[in-house]
């Protein structure tokens, strides 16, 4: 397939871009942080995204949603990093949403997609419990209970976790942390009994927290999927979310330079325009030329989850990987390039640097990745 949107997909994104430049710029993120704001993103803005139809972009028709593919997910995401915008469109309408579809018996996705796509359920996936991306090595425990289960543990990192109406979580119903077998996914109601939410703001302000699960008791048909063989499940909705971060690490990284290429043609010193000076042409070459060859894995990646979603997990880390790299080097040069400005908080392109710096670490840091794709290639 050619690495090249088609037409529908091309007026998406400029729908998206217009929208987004217009009314969830940068000045909307300094807004949400400046007031310390609680839920972390505008729930005004969020209906705007459902009456768009985005949040069900992944949905099945049948379902309420659009039906689209995950180039088209990841169209808007990129569009999302352009602007920094704080949505629960990452982990609700693509993690979780492809998470239930993949995994979820009919009565579990009659009775949730059609409430993500309406907006009405805000959901997201609790699976990391240290500092680090390591989803092999969950130790949060569900033990039989009676009719169900009894989780005791915590997560860390749980994007909009503070604000979500249901996790879905990652556990260990047997086998030992560091083994891929013996995990389970559950639905949880965010209001049960015994889990307690506490927010953590990300660095980038955007949203996060650390939830806790003290002995919940839940019935045996919350469980999503089949009992001690989430892995698949999991390292599928896993690898949509890595590959929509990689797009919207593009995103951030295509907007950063763009910035970056503007100021190089307005400030002038000695006289001239630091744009015509060849140290600066020849490191804009470079980055400009970086940026096209991670465009061209992203956009592989997410064609791969949409022609063969069981087998795109070398591409997404390959895409992740990349798009962290390329994303860092764009936020660097734009502060370097922009000289002391670049470092103030007045000026935007610290608030890039610190969501691309989000973004590397989300569901694995290019080291992570390397790994993987390493051991997928039986090395």
């Amino acid at each position: 397939m050619p690495l090249v949107l088609n037409d529908e997909q091309t007026m998406l994104r400029d729908n998206a871009r217009g929208f987004l430049s217009k009314n969830a710029g940068i000045a909307h993120l300094r807004q949400l942080r400046d007031s310390r704001d609680e839920t972390g993103f505008s729930r005004k803005l969020w209906k705007d995204f459902v009456e768009m139809g985005w949040a069900g972009i992944l949905i099945p028709q049948n379902y309420g949603g659009l039906g689209l593919g995950h180039v088209e997910a990841g169209v808007v995401m990129e569009e999302l990093g352009r602007t920094l915008t704080p949505s629960p469109f990452l982990s609700t309408a693509l993690i979780a949403a492809s998470a239930i579809t993949h995994a979820g018996n009919e009565k579990q996705k009659s009775h949730y997609l059609p409430k993500i796509a309406a907006g009405e359920l805000i959901a997201t996936l609790a699976i990391d419990e240290t500092s680090k991306h390591r989803p092999e090595n969950i130790a949060l425990t569900a033990t039989r209970s009676g009719a169900g289960y009894a989780l005791k543990g915590a997560k860390t990192f749980v994007v909009d976790g503070h604000v979500a109406d249901l996790l879905i979580v990652a556990a260990r119903t047997s086998a030992t942390p560091g083994e891929t077998k013996g995990l389970t996914l559950f639905l949880i109601d965010s209001k049960t009994k015994g889990v307690n939410a506490e927010r953590t703001p990300m660095v980038d302000t955007h949203n996060s927290a650390r939830i806790t699960f003290d002995n919940v008791t839940i019935l045996a048909d919350a469980v999503l999927g089949k009992i001690d063989e989430a892995w698949e499940a999991l390292e599928g909705a896993l690898n949509v979310g890595r590959a929509a971060i990689a797009s919207e690490l593009l995103g951030a990284g295509e907007e950063a330079f763009a910035r970056t290429v503007r100021y190089l043609r307005e400030r002038k010193q000695f006289g001239r325009l630091i744009g015509e000076f060849q140290a600066l042409q020849h490191r804009a070459a470079n980055l400009y030329c970086e940026l096209e060859l991670t465009r061209s894995v992203v956009l592989k990646a997410l064609q791969t989850l949409d022609e063969s979603f069981a087998n795109a997990g070398a591409i997404v880390s390959i895409a992740k990987a990349k798009a962290g790299a390329t994303a860092t080097l764009a936020v660097q040069e734009a502060v370097q390039m922009h000289g002391g400005i670049g470092m103030t908080d007045e000026f935007d392109v610290g608030l890039f640097m610190k969501r691309v710096r989000v973004g590397q670490e989300l569901f694995g840091d290019a080291n992570f990745h390397a790994d993987r794709l390493a051991r997928l290639s039986h090395y």
